[in-house]
C-alpha cells in the first residue's frame, strides 16, 4: 500500500472517495486488528497513511518525529514516510476548524462539553482552548481521568452543567450501523446551548444533529470535517497544495451521492409510480417499504392489519424502515402512515430529503383492500388526520396533478438545485 487509511473497522469509510478526488493517487483502506496493528507500524510499507479509531494515539510510539501540534494534542491522524523516518501530524484540528467556521459556530467564551475522550476528543479540546474557550469540559460514560490525566464528567454529571452552550460528539455513538444510537442526555436540558456538532458523518445527520436542529440550534454533521482533514492530509502526501474550493466542491458531491429521496403522501398518491420513475432518472435504487414488509412478513398488508392490528404493524413499518433509512443513494416510497410515528421521520431525516406528493382527493386511487382508506369517505377523514404531518416533515410538497414522469422531472430539478447547497433537515 502506498496511500490509504488504517483503522480497526473502515467498511463504510468514505475517505477512499475522497482522497481519489483530490489527488492523483490510489488510497486503500486497510483495516487493521488491534493483533495486527503492530506489525503494520513496524514494517512501515507505505508512503502515507491517514490514521482513524481506535490508532490515533497508538501510533505514537512508532513515529520517529511528531508535528508541534499533534504532539501538544497528543493524537496523529496523518504519517509521512520520508525514507523510512515517520512523521506524524494532525490534520483534524485544521478540520475541525473548518466545520464549526462554516457553520458559524464560535467557541471564544463559549462554555464547552466534548463527549467521547479518544484522539478526536484531544484534538477539539485543542481547538477549543486555541479560539479561546471559556471551559471545556470531557464527558464519558464513566468519567474520571483521561489519558492524560485529565478530569471527565460521566453523563449525569454533564447534564447538570447547565451553563453549557457548545456540545461538540468525539464518540462514534450514533454512527452507522448503530444509527439510533445517541448521547445519554436530552439536549433540552441544557438552556444555555447554542450549538451542536458531531463528528459522525455516516448517517450524514446523525440524532444528536437532528435533536439540536428541532430546538433550533446550530447544528452540524461532520462530512465537512471529514472531507477538509482529508485535503490537509493530502498535500503533506504530495508535497503541494490543494485548493481550499476543493472541499466544498467534493462535500456537495458526497452529500448529493448520500442523500436519499423519500417520497410521503396519502396512500393512492403515487409514491411508488413515481418513485420508479425517478429512480431511473437519477440511475438510482429503488426502495418500496410496504413492498419490503410483504416480502419480510410473507403476507399482505390488510392480513398484517387484520390478524395482527394496526399498532403491531407500525411497529414492524418502523423496524423495516430503520433498515433501509439507514443506507444511501436510493429512492424511497414509503407508506401512507409513516409520518404517524415520530421516530419514522427521524429515521429518514438523517440521510434523506423528504418530498409530499399531494394529490387531490378526488384523484386519489381508493381501494377496499386499503385498511384504513376503503373508500372516499375514510380517506377524506384520513387526509385532513395527515396532511399537518406531511406539511411539517416535507422538505418539499409537490402537487401531484401530473403524469408520474412529470412529477419524477420535477423532483429531479428540486434536487439538483438543493443540493448544489445546503438543504434544511
Amino acid at each position: 500500500m502506498k496511500y490509504g487509511l488504517i483503522g480497526e473497522k473502515l467498511g463504510h469509510s468514505f475517505s477512499q472517495e475522497i482522497h481519489e478526488q483530490l489527488a492523483d493517487y490510489q488510497y486503500e483502506l486497510c483495516p487493521l486488528s488491534r493483533a495486527e496493528f503492530p506489525s503494520f507500524m513496524q514494517q512501515a510499507d507505505f508512503a502515507a497513511i491517514n490514521v482513524t479509531i481506535p490508532y490515533k494515539e497508538q501510533v505514537l510510539p512508532y513515529l520517529a518525529e511528531v508535528d508541534a501540534q499533534a504532539a501538544k494534542i497528543g493524537a496523529v491522524n496523518t504519517i509521512v514516510n520520508q525514507g523510512g523516518c515517520l512523521k506524524g501530524y494532525n490534520t483534524d484540528f485544521a478540520g475541525v476548524c473548518y466545520l464549526l467556521r462554516q457553520h458559524g459556530i464560535d467557541l471564544a467564551g463559549r462554555q464547552v462539553l466534548i463527549l467521547g475522550s479518544g484522539g478526536t476528543s484531544k484534538t477539539v479540546r485543542a481547538v477549543a482552548e486555541s479560539q479561546g474557550a471559556a471551559s471545556v469540559q470531557l464527558v464519558s460514560r464513566s468519567g474520571g481521568l483521561d489519558s492524560a490525566g485529565q478530569p471527565m464528567l460521566d453523563y449525569q454529571q454533564a447534564a447538570a452543567v447547565k451553563t453549557t452552550q457548545v456540545i461538540i460528539n468525539t464518540t462514534p455513538r450514533g454512527m452507522y450501523p448503530h444509527n439510533q444510537e445517541q448521547p445519554l442526555f436530552k439536549l433540552a436540558d441544557f438552556p444555555e446551548l447554542e450549538a451542536v456538532a458531531d463528528v459522525i458523518y455516516n448517517p450524514l445527520y446523525s440524532n444528536l444533529v437532528l435533536q439540536a436542529r428541532e430546538l433550533g440550534l446550530k447544528a452540524c454533521g461532520g462530512l465537512e470535517m471529514l472531507v477538509a482533514q482529508a485535503k490537509y492530509a493530502a498535500e503533506l502526501f504530495i508535497g503541494d497544495k490543494i485548493a481550499d474550493d476543493k472541499i466544498e466542491e467534493i462535500y456537495r458531491k458526497l452529500r448529493k451521492k448520500k442523500l436519499n429521496l423519500a417520497l410521503i403522501g396519502m396512500p393512492g398518491s403515487g409514491k411508488t409510480t413515481v418513485g420508479r420513475r425517478l429512480a431511473e432518472l437519477l440511475q438510482r435504487p429503488f426502495v418500496d417499504c410496504d413492498a419490503k414488509i410483504v416480502q419480510r412478513q410473507g403476507c399482505s398488508i390488510a392480513d398484517i392489519f387484520s390478524s395482527q392490528g394496526e399498532a403491531a404493524f407500525r411497529q414492524i413499518e418502523t423496524a423495516t424502515l430503520a433498515d433501509i433509512a439507514k443506507e444511501g443513494g436510493q429512492v424511497i416510497a414509503t407508506g401512507g402512515g409513516v409520518v404517524t410515528q415520530a421516530v419514522n421521520m427521524q429515521l429518514l431525516r438523517q440521510n434523506s430529503l423528504l418530498i409530499w406528493l399531494d394529490r387531490p382527493l378526488d384523484k386519489l386511487a381508493i381501494s377496499a383492500a386499503r385498511p384504513l382508506s376503503p373508500n372516499a369517505r375514510a380517506n377524506e377523514q384520513l387526509y385532513q388526520q395527515r396532511a399537518p404531518l406531511y406539511q411539517r416533515y416535507a422538505d418539499l410538497r409537490l402537487p401531484n396533478e401530473q403524469s408520474a414522469a412529470a412529477a419524477a422531472e420535477k423532483i429531479a430539478a428540486y434536487f439538483a438545485a438543493e443540493t448544489g447547497g445546503e438543504a434544511k433537515c
